[in-house]
């Protein structure tokens, strides 16, 4: 009479357990792992770092070039020229504080799209008028397109223009928004995967993630390096966190599963 009792016991544990794995957040690596050996912010490196341990995604930024090439590079000049009004090859040569040849978004697609177990990240910087917004986002979807990562990759901005604009263009693609300033309803409303925000706006607004679960839309949380913050992610069911300490987060929730 004590196996019916034990199997429901093991059953209920099973589903505890599977419940618990499905609120764990997921990692991203912010710009990389870039505090790596050997690596720095949105190089190849630090994006090869993030595969290695094993991190769910890594986060770059991409801006376009005077002549229409996306390169990975967070701000919007390089050694004083604006990327936006410079042509490719007066930046192709600049080398990075690691000493890689700046990343055009092909090469680095390329290396991400060698491997399937961790997400690129697209961050879409802003630029400066909506037409090279737009743009921006035809040339972004139309690379990942030719890598052939269309399922690999997601894509964040702070520009509502951007990511209206990368919904119009490709239904299917999840879109984040970054900057903070849209309700989970409003997102919804816009088509966005979900919304991406600075903790401190979730922390000032504690409905909207559950109001953004239950509109289907899920929940990131960005640049969380402090333990304290890390643990009220956690303990708020965000779905991910994007952090520039990829392996500590790692390991606290290998202490909370």
């Amino acid at each position: 009479m004590k196996k019916p009792y034990a199997l429901l016991g093991l059953t209920l544990l099973l589903l505890i357990n599977t419940a618990n794995a499905q609120d764990t957040p997921h990692v991203i690596a912010h710009r990389g792992y870039w505090k790596a050996e050997g690596a720095t912010q949105n190089s190849i490196r630090a994006l090869q770092h993030a595969i290695r341990i094993g991190a769910y995604g890594s986060e770059f930024d991409v801006l376009v070039t005077a002549d229409g090439i996306p390169i990975v590079n967070h701000d919007n000049q390089i050694d004083g020229q604006k990327i936006e009004d410079t042509p490719y090859k007066a930046l192709r040569h600049h080398r990075l504080a690691n000493g890689e040849l700046l990343p055009s978004l092909r090469q680095y697609l390329r290396t991400g799209a060698r491997q399937q177990n961790t997400r690129l990240i697209l961050e879409i910087k802003t630029h400066s008028s909506p037409e090279k917004e737009k743009e921006a986002a035809r040339i972004a979807l139309a690379e990942v397109k030719r890598a052939k990562a269309q399922d690999m990759v997601d894509y964040i901005s702070f520009s509502s223009c951007i990511a209206d604009e990368l919904v119009r263009l490709d239904p299917n693609a999840r879109v984040f928004y970054l900057n903070g300033d849209f309700s989970p309803a409003e997102a919804k409303a816009h088509g966005y995967a979900g919304i991406d925000y600075h903790y401190n706006v979730l922390r000032h607004n504690p409905t909207w993630i559950d109001e953004a679960h239950q509109l289907g839309l899920e929940v990131n949380v960005w640049t969380v390096n402090q333990e304290d913050i890390m643990r009220w992610a956690i303990d708020q069911g965000i779905d991910y966190i994007t952090t520039d300490e990829p392996e500590h987060l790692q390991a606290l929730l290998n202490l909370t599963e």
